[in-house]
């Protein structure tokens, strides 16, 4: 694969603005941009360059609560609002609504081109298109997501912003087909606008976000006084976006990540181990992921590659738990959110799997009891009568949410024991779905193997993991790996599942291993087994994010 795109620092800023407790729809205006805040019913005016805000109709806020989407044109501020969609004349600001038409089913955003409304209806599942003369519906167009979508127009384009898919969508105007499509930055993007500097001529593309966040409060009058509570977060930030039509693939907003990895020797028991390599994955180099820096921590490693994926070897003569180490690596990593745009019109035509990565990524290699007669029947039940390897895939991945709910497990159970139990870690969802898709003969590997905290504002602060986590890769022989994630996707019981995750990574994973054991150990040259020692027994890891810049495409 090609290494990410050339990056420069971001030097756009994000937009608070003040006093609004969520956004739900923004739209551009001379050298402003406005905004609803739905709950509290106010029409603000936000200097994008210093936050200021004003309420524009202080005297009728009432009329606006519950409003959801904004557009402006020609002099004309249009609002859905339940199934309604009103217009109010700029010119007198009266700002008193005026019923444009009223709906079937809950309007969501609105655009408005020439004598063109276009409203996004998430109840349907569509974009519906209005005469503006006469309120006549001319034709519609169905949502490439399930979520609820604002919308706005550029040219010949459509851009929807979905909260659940947390995908931006850039659709062809004349037909409602998808060019491309972008993962947001942020969790729940609730608008999105087009604005131009009126000094620089530089366009921007700028999504809102409303959403609610944890944090802890002191409360002087409570014993103990810290407790946990929520509290609305809303801003506006600039979406930038790299598409890359010939190898099928768009990047958006990018960061620079210091990423360290170490082991603390610290033995539970006492223990020799002569002539030990403990090996331990470095990041790789993806579409979405650049490596800048590697130093080592603590002690000098000499590099291996194993299977494309370079390898960091710390060697130790005479291995002694009296004895006491830290060491590891630091990288500089630049990161991207990426989304490959593959169809299964695409995918008609794939010739067949290599006998090379049919040996290798077929094969029950990892205790996926791919010999069970219940792991057999469920793959077979997966796929149905389905042929096209991108639909075999997508059906698998379906399969599997119906029949499993996330949960934490002490140790990953195999895929047979999983499937009967209907909870899995996503260590357990990976295998499931490693076991049903290469019983279809689809080849798959694991990657992982941490993600950083999703706090993109949180710069050069030490951010740590919770958790490791592993995902997916699987092959098509036409395109190369493409991702999937194991579990992050099913949030809906029952279904429908957004498809972010689907041929899609956000900015914040950290790939560190394909298809290789992120670490090992040897000791005389012969691979030590787990059970004979586990590397959790020996020594606790210590991993560390730090998030040093914004980037952009160059």
């Amino acid at each position: 694969m090609s290494k990410a795109v050339n990056s420069i620092v971001s030097q756009s800023r994000t937009i608070r603005p003040i006093a609004a407790s969520a956004i739900y729809g923004i739209a551009a205006y001379g050298d402003k941009l406005w905004a609803i805040d739905p709950r509290n019913g106010y029409l603000l005016e936000i200097d994008p360059l210093t936050d200021n805000t004003r309420i524009l109709n202080s005297k009728n806020t009432a009329d606006f609560i519950g409003v959801t989407g904004l557009a402006i044109a020609e002099n004309t501020l249009w609002f859905t609002r339940d199934d309604n969609v009103y217009f109010c004349n700029l010119i007198n600001n009266s700002w008193q609504p005026q019923l444009f038409i009223r709906l079937y089913y809950p309007a969501d955003g609105i655009a408005v081109w020439q004598n063109t409304i276009y409203i996004t209806c998430q109840k349907t599942g569509e974009i519906l298109i209005y005469s503006r003369k006469n309120g006549e519906k001319i034709t519609h167009f169905y949502l490439p997501g399930i979520g609820i979508n604002n919308i706005t127009l550029r040219n010949e384009e459509i851009w929807l912003a979905d909260d659940l898919e947390q995908t931006v969508y850039c659709l062809e105007k004349a037909t409602g087909e998808t060019i491309f499509s972008v993962l947001t930055p942020f969790e729940s993007p609730t608008g999105l606008t087009f604005f131009t500097n009126t000094e620089t001529g530089e366009e921007t593309l700028y999504i809102a976000y409303a959403n609610r966040e944890i944090y802890i409060r002191d409360n002087p009058n409570a014993d103990p006084s810290h407790e946990l509570q929520y509290r609305d977060r809303t801003f506006i930030h600039p979406l930038h976006f790299y598409y890359n039509q010939e190898q099928k693939y768009a990047l958006s907003n990018g960061y620079l990540v210091e990423v360290l990895y170490t082991e603390e020797i610290a033995p539970l028991d006492p223990i020799e181990l002569p002539n030990l390599e403990w090996r331990i994955a470095l990041p790789a180099e993806t579409d979405r992921q650049k490596i800048r820096e590697i130093t080592s921590i603590g002690l000098p490693f000499t590099e291996e590659v194993n299977d494309g994926q370079r390898i960091a070897v710390f060697k130790f003569d005479k291995f002694n738990s009296e004895e006491r180490y830290i060491f590891g690596w630091k990288a500089i990593l630049e990161v991207w959110s990426i989304k490959y745009q593959i169809t299964p019109l695409d995918c008609e035509n794939e010739p067949e799997l290599s006998s090379e990565y049919q040996q290798k990524y077929l094969v029950d290699n990892d205790n996926l009891a791919m010999d069970k007669d219940l792991i057999i029947s469920a793959a077979s039940d997966a796929i149905g009568r389905e042929t096209n390897i991108l639909r075999k895939v997508y059906s698998i991945r379906n399969y599997v949410y119906d029949k499993l709910r996330y949960g934490i497990r002490p140790h990953i159970d195999t895929p047979d024991i999983v499937l009967k139990r209907g909870v899995g870690s996503c260590g357990e969802y990976l295998g499931l779905l490693l076991a049903l898709c290469r019983i279809n003969g689809i080849a798959t590997r694991t990657v992982g193997r941490y993600k950083c905290p999703p706090h993109p504002q949180q710069k050069n602060l030490p951010l740590l993991p919770d958790f490791n986590h592993v995902w997916m890769e699987f092959y098509l022989p036409n395109f190369g790996w493409l991702p999937m994630e194991s579990n992050p996707d099913d949030i809906i019981e029952g279904g429908p599942y957004p498809t972010r995750f689907f041929m899609g990574l956000a900015w914040y994973h950290a790939e560190m291993g394909k298809g290789v054991p992120f670490t090992n150990l040897t000791s005389n040259g012969l691979l030590i087994d787990k059970e004979q020692v586990s590397i959790g027994e020996l020594a606790i890891n210590h991993v560390r994010f730090i998030i040093l810049d914004e980037l952009k495409p160059s």
